[in-house]
This record gives structure tokens, C-alpha cells and sequence, in this order.
């Protein structure tokens, strides 16, 4: 049956609207390789619908420098070098700069605060992104934010009095699965792992606010600066995760653009071109150019980084999970060949043939891991696609998706697939975790289950009794 492609922007609202119903309210902080942003998003625990507070966006590369004496434990992926100390302020900064934009009160307005990086390439393995968690954490306590209100609740009295009916903790606990999804059996198959989980997490939230039962199974794609994502099976009541996406995502249209001279040779990024408001999409050979250097396909076997990403293939296959992956050369090793052909694009056609390759390099590259997934066989008949991030929902991409991308048969996606796409995904999937931390479901609007089910309350009551009785 066709289906009609959505796309989510989350809608405004008002602080003082939290006065008038049971919302909860959750602060995503995320340090990515490009950007480091706070986005404040808060649910209506009635009827599960999502509404945007406030954002407060910097860049990564803003990063003060290291002081005497500090220890340097990663780097972005454009080689900007992060301690603990210079972590903690730049996120403290951004908390404490959202919350005052939107002018909560954090005792009393704010509810819990998800913290996460996308930050992985200069990390020599998944278990060293733990530096940067702990960071991350310093961070939102020098912002002011109590430890209670960044850790899972582990009964009715840690939930805030006016909420405690909305809570289901005395049915059931939180035992690790997030929007109806159980984690991959060893937690640390890519670096990024927590970033597929709120990205799955945000885009099944993201379509409450619409028709659409983007529940399980599903594939997911986050394209910030390095590539997160997750597909799951439809298992009962909790789905597995079957597959799982690592690598180059938004870096390479940021190779294009930084070739062609339009940003910093080293830090540049697409978000420092204003993109022309109109611009043409046909770009002849250059698409092929491009993706001849770009490699997209299952993580070989032994492989310990794919895409600039510390990954662990072992631990994927020990899980049963699929890991596949984006990568330029080896590890990025062609991102400077990428360079040179945005310099040529620019040269040819200017910024807007530049532009309307870097909407068809990505669309291509959604078609290429699709593809890709169904030739492993974890794309069942009812597999829903979300996507989200920088790199495949702004400009012209989202229309191009749609007219392009085709399943293994021929037939476009939508004939037999849903498709949505979601701005701020991982965002949404951060105050989507925190709901499930604290068992704060909604029955009649559940985000758990398969598509087309009821909820899954009773099943996950009668599956935890067995596991304690």
C-alpha cells in the first residue's frame, strides 16, 4: 500500500504553557564533531505529542584551547582537541545559555537532562567515549543540574509529585529497553552506540505528533558530521537490534564545501554556507565522481575503526547484529580527494551545482545503505524508514528521497514503506529516554510494540515477572 513520506518539525511552545497540563521536560545536550547544542523539548503525558522549547546551538570547534597541565583525550573529527575541563565548560555554557533563552527554572520546570556525543574518531575504542561521558556529566553539574535529575528513577518518589499518576513504576521498571527496543546484546559494537538508541528513540516520539505508526520494525539513519542508526526486528513485546550504522555521514558534503573555498580549510562545514534559495539538482557525472570514492557496505570482519568510528565486529556478531558502514578511502583517507572535486564542482557550475551535488551525494548514499541492509536480510516487509540530522533533512534532500530512493525490487520506498523525517531526532529520542527511565509511558499512545498493536504494558509486565519470580 502506498504511503505518504512525513516530515516533523517539532512544534513551538511557550514556557508558560507548562503551566496548563502534565508535560515533562527534558534538556538534550550533545557535543558532536560540528555542532554542540541544547535542545529543551517537552510531552504532553496525555496524549504523547512533543513540542520544542529552545535551542541554543554552538560550534564544537569553539572549544577553548587546552591549558598546562590538561590531558587531551579526543578530537573531533576535524582534529579539534578536547579535555575533560574545556568539555565541562563548553557544556555548562550551552545548558545554562538554553535554559535561560527559554527561562526555566531548573528545579522546578526541568525534569531530566540527557547527555551524548557523536564525538568518537579520536577515540582508539568504543569503551574510551566513557572520558567523554563523564565529561559531558561535569559539565551539566557545574550548569547547576542535581545527579537525581540525569539518572533513572528507581520508584514513584523520585518522580516529581504533580507526575507521579502519568508514572507507570508501579507496574513495571526500567530494564534497559528505550521505545520498545532491547540494546544489542554487548552495548559497545560502535562508538556511538547511545546515539542510534536516542536517534531510534526520537523518531518513533517524533511520529506521535502525527498519523503516521512509525513503530517496530524500523531502520533509522542519523546523518550528523559521523553516521548513527539502528534497525530492529519485531520481536515481542521488545524488539531486537538486528543492524547497526557507523561512520561518515555529513563529512562528506563538509569536504565538498571546504574544497570549493567557502569555509575554514580545516573546521570548515556546509553550515557556513548560506545555500542559495533555489538551485538545480541535475549534476551530470559528478554524482558518480563522488561516490566512486565513497564506500558503503557491510563492516568486514576484524575491522577495529570503519569510517573514522571505533567499532568492534566481534562484539556485532557475537549480538547478531549487521554493521554496516560509510566510509571515504580508508577511514577517511579520501576526504582530501573530495576536496579537490568540490574545488572542480565550484570552479564548473558554482554554488549552486555545489549544493545540488551535496543533495544528491547524501540521497545516494540513504539508497546505498538501504540497498545494502536488504541484501543482508534485515529489512523485513514492514521496515519503516526514519531519518534525521543535518546532512539528509535540510535543503532539497527530503523531496529527493522521496523521488528516488527505490527497494531492492525497483519500486519506490513509499509504495511499500513508510518514510519520515524528523528534525532533531536525537533530541526527541533524548526526552524520549528519559520517559522510559522513569516509566512515564502513555497506553493510549504507545511508542513500544509493532506497528499497528496495542500497547505493550501487560506483555512487559508478564515478561518481567518471570525474569524476578
Amino acid at each position: 500500500m502506498p504511503t505518504r513520506p512525513t516530515f516533523v518539525r517539532p512544534p513551538r511552545m511557550g514556557t508558560l504553557s507548562l503551566r496548563k497540563g502534565p508535560f515533562y521536560t527534558v534538556a538534550s545536550v550533545e557535543l558532536g564533531n560540528t555542532t554542540t547544542k541544547c535542545v529543551v523539548v517537552t510531552t504532553d503525558l496525555r496524549t504523547a505529542r512533543m513540542y520544542m522549547l529552545g535551542k541554543l546551538v554552538r560550534l564544537t570547534r569553539e572549544a577553548r584551547p587546552p591549558r598546562e597541565g590538561e590531558l587531551v583525550f579526543g578530537r573531533t573529527l576535524t582534529g579539534t582537541p578536547l579535555t575533560r575541563e574545556s568539555v565541562a565548560e563548553l557544556v555548562a555554557e550551552t545548558l545554562t545559555g538554553a535554559v535561560r533563552q527559554v527561562r526555566l527554572d531548573i528545579e522546578r520546570d526541568l525534569h531530566f537532562v540527557v547527555r551524548s556525543t557523536g564525538v568518537t574518531a579520536g577515540f582508539a575504542t568504543p569503551s574510551e567515549v566513557g572520558e567523554m561521558v563523564r565529561a559531558l556529566a561535569q559539565g551539566c553539574l557545574q550548569a547547576g543540574i542535581p545527579p537525581r535529575k540525569m539518572t533513572a528513577s528507581i520508584s514513584l518518589d523520585r518522580v516529581p509529585p504533580g507526575l507521579r499518576r502519568y508514572s507507570l513504576l508501579d507496574r513495571v521498571y526500567f530494564d534497559g529497553a528505550v521505545a520498545g527496543t532491547r540494546p544489542p546484546a554487548a552495548t559497545e559494537i560502535v562508538a556511538n552506540e547511545m546515539e542510534g538508541e536516542l536517534v531510534t528513540a526520537g523518531l518513533k516520539g517524533a511520529a506521535k505528533n502525527t498519523q503516521v505508526d512509525f513503530r517496530n520494525p524500523v531502520m533509522t539513519l542519523d546523518f550528523g558530521t559521523t553516521l548513527a542508526g539502528r534497525v530492529t526486528d519485531e520481536s515481542y513485546p521488545y524488539a531486537d537490534t538486528i543492524g547497526s550504522f557507523a561512520g561518515l555521514g555529513g563529512a562528506i558534503p563538509d569536504a565538498l564545501v571546504r574544497g570549493a573555498g567557502l569555509a575554514d580549510p580545516v573546521t570548515g562545514c556546509v553550515l557556513d554556507v548560506e545555500a542559495p534559495k533555489r538551485y538545480s539538482v541535475e549534476v551530470g557525472e559528478w554524482l558518480e565522481k563522488v561516490h566512486s570514492l565513497v564506500d558503503v557496505r557491510t563492516v568486514p570482519a576484524g575491522t577495529t575503526r570503519f569510517g573514522t568510528v571505533p567499532v568492534d565486529t566481534r562484539a556485532a556478531d557475537e549480538s547478531g547484529v549487521v554493521l554496516i558502514g560509510v566510509d571515504a578511502g580508508r577511514n577517511g583517507s579520501a576526504l582530501s580527494e573530495l576536496e579537490r572535486l568540490g574545488a572542480e564542482v565550484y570552479e564548473a557550475g558554482g554554488l549552486g551545482l555545489l549544493m545540488g551535488l551535496v543533495d544528491r551525494v547524501q540521497v545516494q548514499t540513504v539508497q546505498r545503505l538501504v540497498s545494502t541492509a536488504e541484501e543482508e536480510g534485515i529489512v523485513l516487509p514492514r521496515t519503516a524508514l526514519g531519518l534525521t540530522g543535518r546532512g539528509i533533512t535540510t535543503g532539497t534532500k527530503p523531496r529527493l528521497v522521496t523521488k528516488y530512493l527505490t527497494t531492492a525490487s525497483g519500486e519506490p520506498w513509499t509504495e511499500s514503506h513508510v518514510l519520515l523525517m524528523v528534525e532533531d531526532g536525537l533530541a526527541l529520542g533524548a526526552a524520549v529516554a528519559a520517559r522510559c527511565m522513569n516509566s512515564m509511558g502513555t497506553p493510549k499512545h504507545p511508542i513500544g510494540g509493532r506497528q499497528g498493536d496495542g500497547c505493550v504494558l501487560a506483555a512487559r509486565r508478564e515478561a518481567q515477572k518471570g525474569r524476578t519470580g
